[in-house]
């Protein structure tokens, strides 16, 4: 199992759709104590089921490059030919794979998303994406954002025309945050779930998991795109509670 042991925001706290807030550029792609566990899983997903786990449109390749420079000036101090990771591990930087890449530094997994003149929506056009939950890649792959949440029952035209409203406002260097949060029966991070499977109704207080996302999304400044960040957190329950409390007393 791979596990955290504290998690940086209340995932017991309320969080309605969209639930966005500001955050600093600082605190953007931080490394926990999972990381070295996370980044092995991630390798062995890419190097397993790439076909699962990463897709790219090729008109999207610039964005891919420019995010891939991005979280090196970030975090790695602008290198250009191999990163040494907080794990100790030395990777080597391919350019021409800059989605493969960043899922062998970052603990995150990265969609990209554009929106083309003739398009009234933000269009997932890459991602590398290691820890779905309970949904594809290859599902919503060049789906527009209303696509790629259908399944969502929140998620209606109001919420829809928000969440496109943020997409269209962020500004480069000012980035927005929300976090998701759901109880779960195992502590796979890898949990993906077809469209038409059955929906797992397992996610009641009673699980001994707690599965919450860090969403970060930000804008480049050159191509222009969108970049929707994921940060996994999985605690075991008794964790969560030593660390925020009750179910009940969040509520």
């Amino acid at each position: 199992m791979i596990l955290q042991k504290s998690i940086p925001h209340n995932p017991l706290a309320e969080n309605k759709l969209p639930g966005i807030a500001p955050l600093q550029m600082a605190d953007w792609l931080q490394p926990d104590e999972a990381f070295a566990g996370q980044m092995a899983e991630r390798e062995a997903l890419l190097a397993a089921a790439r076909d699962q786990v990463l897709q790219l449109d090729p008109a999207a390749f610039p964005a891919a490059q420019e995010l891939l420079q991005l979280v090196l000036d970030h975090r790695y101090g602008g290198a250009r030919d191999q990163v040494t990771r907080p794990d100790g591990v030395t990777v080597s930087l391919d350019w021409q794979d800059p989605l493969a890449t960043l899922g062998q530094i970052c603990q995150e997994d990265f969609c990209i998303l554009e929106r083309h003149e003739d398009s009234r929506e933000h269009v997932l056009t890459g991602a590398v994406l290691c820890f779905p939950a309970s949904w594809t890649l290859r599902e919503k792959f060049m789906r527009p954002l209303v696509g790629i949440h259908h399944t969502v029952d929140s998620y209606d035209g109001n919420i829809a025309a928000r969440v496109q409203r943020l997409f269209d406002g962020v500004q480069v260097g000012r980035p927005l945050w929300r976090f998701n949060a759901l109880w779960y029966q195992a502590p796979d991070l890898h949990a993906p779930r077809l469209e038409n499977a059955p929906r797992d109704d397992s996610h009641a207080d009673d699980a001994p998991y707690m599965r919450s996302e860090q969403q970060v999304i930000l804008r480049l400044p050159k191509t222009r795109a969108v970049i929707f960040s994921i940060h996994t957190y999985m605690v075991h329950k008794q964790d969560v509670m030593a660390q925020w409390g009750s179910v009940s007393a969040a509520r």
